[in-house]
C-alpha cells in the first residue's frame, strides 16, 4: 500500500514537472518611470506569487514608460476542454488594476508613443508551450481588461484573429504620430470615439486610461541604439532604412525617438533568428557616418 502511494506521489509529481515545462513569457509595458513609488509598487505586486518570476524591469524616464519582464508556466489539458491556467494571468490583472490606480494618462508625458497607461503586452512560448498557447493566453488576459475594467483592448499578432502585425494596428490608430512638439506624446491621444473597433473592451475610451494592445508572437530582442544629434527628420531617415520598409533588415521594426538633451535614439525589435544586433549596430553606423553623425554603442 505504501508502495501504491509513494508511485501516486512521484507520478504527480512528474506531472506537475511535465506540465510547469511549458514556460509563457509576458513583456509588459507602462505608461511610467518618474514616480518611484507607483513603479515600486507594481513591482511588488509582481513578486508576491512564488509561481510567478519577474525576471526584470526596465526603466526609461525620457520615455516615462516601464518594462516588467515576466515568466510562468502555463497548463492546458485540450482534452477535457478545460480554460487554460497561468498565475501569471491574475498576477497580471493585478499589477494593471494597481497602474490605473495610480497612473492618469492625461498627466502623463514622455518621448515614447503610447495609447494607454498599459501601452503594449505581449505574450512569447518559451521551453515546450507553444504558439497557440500564448496566444490563448494573451486574449484571456484581454477579455479580463476589456470586460472587466472596461478599457478598450486591441489584439494583435497570432492572439489576432488574421495575425494582424502590430504595426498594423498602430498605424490605423495614429500611434506614430507625437501631439506634443513634434517629438513628444502628451495626454489622451485618442478620440474618444476610436477609429477601429477595438476586439474586446468598450468603442469609446476613457481619458484617464486609454487603451491597450495585447499581442502574441516569438520573442523578440530590444536594442537601441543612440545616435548623437537633435535632427529628428534626419535620424528618421536613417531609421527607415535600418528596416525593411527601406531596404533594411526585413524582420528589424524601429522608431526614432528623441531621448536627452543631445540623443535622438533608434530603437529597435529585432528577430535574432535572423538579424543580429551587430549587424543592426553597423548598418546604423554606416548610415549615420554618410550623413556626418556620431554614433554610440546601443544596447
Amino acid at each position: 500500500m505504501e508502495e501504491h502511494k509513494h508511485t501516486d506521489k512521484e507520478k504527480a509529481k512528474a506531472k506537475l514537472t511535465m506540465m510547469k515545462s511549458k514556460v509563457i513569457c509576458c513583456k509588459l509595458y507602462i505608461s511610467e518611470s518618474q514616480n518611484a513609488k507607483v513603479v515600486d509598487a507594481i513591482s511588488r505586486v509582481g513578486q508576491k506569487d512564488p509561481e510567478v518570476v519577474l525576471l526584470s524591469k526596465f526603466e526609461d524616464d525620457h520615455y516615462n514608460r516601464v518594462r516588467y519582464t515576466l515568466a510562468s508556466y502555463i497548463i492546458n489539458d485540450s482534452a477535457t476542454g478545460k480554460e487554460a491556467f497561468s498565475p501569471m494571468r491574475r498576477v497580471l490583472l493585478e499589477m494593471i488594476e494597481v497602474a490605473f490606480s495610480s497612473i492618469n494618462l492625461e498627466l502623463h508625458t514622455g518621448t515614447h508613443p503610447r495609447i494607454g497607461v498599459i501601452d503594449d503586452m505581449s505574450f512569447h512560448p518559451l521551453n515546450q508551450a507553444t504558439m497557440e498557447e500564448a496566444a490563448q493566453l494573451a486574449k484571456m488576459v484581454a477579455s479580463d481588461i476589456g470586460n472587466c475594467l472596461q478599457v478598450p483592448v486591441f489584439l494583435y499578432g497570432v492572439a489576432h484573429p488574421t495575425s494582424k502585425p502590430v504595426t498594423a494596428v498602430r498605424r490605423e490608430l495614429g500611434y506614430y504620430r507625437p501631439n506634443d512638439m513634434g517629438i513628444q506624446w502628451t495626454g489622451q491621444v485618442l478620440p474618444d470615439m476610436l477609429p477601429m473597433k477595438p476586439d474586446e473592451g468598450p468603442d469609446h475610451v476613457s481619458g484617464e486610461r486609454g487603451a491597450i494592445m495585447i499581442g502574441a508572437g516569438p520573442l523578440p530582442l530590444s536594442y537601441n541604439v543612440p545616435v548623437l544629434s537633435k535632427d529628428i527628420p534626419t535620424v528618421r531617415r536613417i531609421t527607415r532604412r535600418v528596416t525593411g520598409r527601406g531596404g533594411g533588415f526585413p524582420t528589424v521594426q524601429a522608431l526614432a525617438l528623441s531621448h536627452g538633451d543631445d540623443c535622438t535614439e533608434i530603437a529597435c525589435f529585432i528577430d535574432p533568428d535572423h538579424v543580429s544586433t551587430d549587424q543592426v549596430q553597423r548598418l546604423v553606423e554606416q548610415i549615420a557616418a554618410e550623413q556626418g553623425l556620431e554614433v554610440d554603442k546601443g544596447g
